[in-house]
């Protein structure tokens, strides 16, 4: 299980689908990687996200994405892609977070600015607070969250190498989550923009 009391910002590259996405993620310094087992733009198959987890060292988080799916296909798929840790997406109970702890992995949770914000209310290991649209890649009123969450959490939502800097400074978030932000196209991730986004964001945790 991954520590999560490293002294740096935690940040995680989700949406990742190419072995070359993964490799440029972990090369910059990303200390998760996410694949979305969702419908999505992004969406990769569990047997595709267990080939791509192989090449990921021990050191960086691999994270499969859910949203809204009954607790035992995300058990499935678990068990298939070989993610170790579970993110799920869709406003799910806590009831879904207690059957999967005998799972041993980390769980987060994510949920909207207007969502509990209390970190580790459902049982998660961490909090991600995203875009009240999730994954449209549009700039939201982040600021809003200024002093109002504690403990270990995620800021994701519409941030991109050029504005990363500005929202660390202001929220000083325990992490960071980015995926469209790194992108070419919908779905098509840019390595130039995700070693951006990586030296963006060390840049700014030195204040």
């Amino acid at each position: 299980m991954t520590d999560f009391d490293q002294p740096h910002l935690f940040v995680k590259v989700c949406g990742l689908r190419t072995r070359p996405d993964v490799a440029t993620a972990v090369g910059s310094g990303a200390d998760a990687v996410g694949f979305i087992l969702t419908p999505s733009p992004r969406q990769i198959a569990p047997a595709e996200v267990r080939r791509l987890v192989d090449d990921v060292p021990p050191g960086v988080l691999t994270v499969g994405v859910f949203r809204g799916e009954p607790v035992e296909q995300v058990r499935s798929a678990v068990a298939e892609s070989g993610v170790r840790a579970i993110q799920l997406h869709g406003d799910e109970p806590a009831s879904h977070f207690d059957a999967l702890g005998d799972l041993g992995l980390p769980l987060i949770r994510a949920t909207s600015p207007a969502g509990d914000l209390r970190t580790g209310s459902h049982g998660e290991d961490l909090l991600l607070v995203d875009s009240p649209k999730p994954g449209s890649g549009t700039a939201w009123e982040w600021t809003d969250l200024a002093g109002a969450i504690d403990g270990r959490w995620l800021l994701a939502g519409g941030l991109n190498p050029g504005n990363v800097g500005a929202a660390v400074a202001a929220l000083h978030p325990w992490g960071l989550d980015v995926s469209s932000g790194v992108e070419a196209s919908r779905g098509v991730k840019d390595p130039g923009l995700i070693r951006a986004f990586l030296a963006a964001a060390r840049t700014a945790e030195l204040g």
